[in-house]
């Protein structure tokens, strides 16, 4: 059996799900998504093909004009029968709409800022492609203004926080018995690797779980992930995820039969599977409730931890950017050097309001 890298095989499910997507897509929406293919990642490419089935959905449940049609049945110039109000209409639809779940039961379904973005941004994508083609005469989504994305407070952990948490994960089932201490000692080496590996390297979850055991590098202390866009990169740690890593992999990871097509991967679920990036988000929202219970901790919270600690630190804004990841250092910029916390607790310190 040839072996694939997690991030090859999630690039072949998705391009599985983008054809059968495509069928249910007017014929002309391949065009499209066959020219953005050569600068687009797999996974944008399919949330963009939910995005824009979404939209024709829209358009036969909320458009009289189109209300016996079929998502199919559309042709490339009933892009030009519609309006900037059309598509003001559509964005505002996306904030509260319904929609049948598996079980045909209707749900409601919201977006926040970021979701109505990304909606928007690909509907504006495919309008643009098919009026530089001339195949369309006007874009009415250029007239339509973007949502509106407004800052908000990084969550994070303090410095007490993150040593609590790493001792709680090493010690916080000492006490346990029966089953859950057999479960707790099965999964306490991996959990601890991986939560000190996020924290000390701020790496996304996605490049944490798509690790092989080959991309350890002990000789350099370097770990070779697979960013966003598909480039290779080598993330140098420190001794203490150096010693995290190696209890685990001598230790617990020793003592795991993987299923086939699974040798290769570096953390296992307790499937004996690759570990999924729902489970390490599991992992980490259940150690975080007992040592930070008001602060909503996900690994994007572990990460956001090490670029403030760095930050901090270093005081080099492109440095962050570099060992996260980040194409524009005005997205680093923006979420690390603008919001500095401790001046604030300054400025806080500074008003007396009663003299002593």
């Amino acid at each position: 059996m040839e072996y694939r890298t997690y991030h090859e095989q999630n690039d072949m499910e998705n391009i599985r799900k983008l054809r059968e997507v495509l069928k249910t897509l007017p014929s002309f929406a391949k065009d499209y998504f066959r020219a953005i293919e050569p600068t687009t990642s797999t996974r944008t490419r399919i949330s963009y093909a939910y995005d824009i089935r979404l939209f024709f959905r829209f358009l036969i449940d909320e458009n009289p004009h189109y209300k016996n049609y079929e998502t199919t049945d559309f042709k490339v110039s009933d892009l030009d029968k519609l309006e900037a109000v059309d598509l003001e209409e559509y964005q505002e639809y996306l904030k509260l709409y319904q929609r049948k779940d598996e079980t045909f039961d209707t749900v409601d379904i919201t977006n926040g800022e970021l979701g109505l973005k990304r909606k928007m941004s690909a509907l504006r994508s495919f309008y643009g492609y098919f009026y530089r083609r001339e195949m369309i005469e006007s874009n009415p989504a250029m007239l339509v203004d973007m949502p509106k994305l407004h800052e908000k407070a990084i969550i994070r952990l303090d410095v007490d926080e993150t040593a609590r948490l790493l001792d709680f994960i090493e010690h916080g089932g000492d006490d346990l018995t029966g089953q859950k201490k057999v479960y707790y000692e099965k999964t306490k080496e991996r959990d601890l690797a991986i939560v000190t590996l996020l924290l000390g390297t701020g790496i996304r979850v996605s490049e944490c779980v798509g690790l092989d055991i080959n991309d350890v590098d002990f000789n350099n202390n370097g770990i070779k992930v697979v960013r966003k866009g598909g480039s290779e990169m080598i993330v140098y740690f420190g001794e203490e995820v150096a010693q995290a890593l190696k209890n685990y992999m001598n230790g617990s990871r020793k003592r795991v039969i993987p299923q086939e097509g699974h040798e290769q991967a570096l953390f296992y679920s307790t499937q004996r599977r690759r570990i999924g990036v729902g489970a390490v988000e599991n992992l980490v929202k259940k150690y975080a409730r007992y040592v930070t219970p008001l602060k909503k901790i996900t690994p994007h919270k572990l990460r956001s931890t090490y670029g403030t600690t760095l930050y901090q630190e270093t005081g080099d804004i492109y440095l962050v950017a570099d060992v996260l990841g980040h194409k524009d250092v005005n997205t680093t910029r923006k979420h690390y050097a603008a919001q500095d916390e401790n001046r604030r607790r300054m400025a806080a310190k500074a008003v007396k309001l009663r003299e002593d």
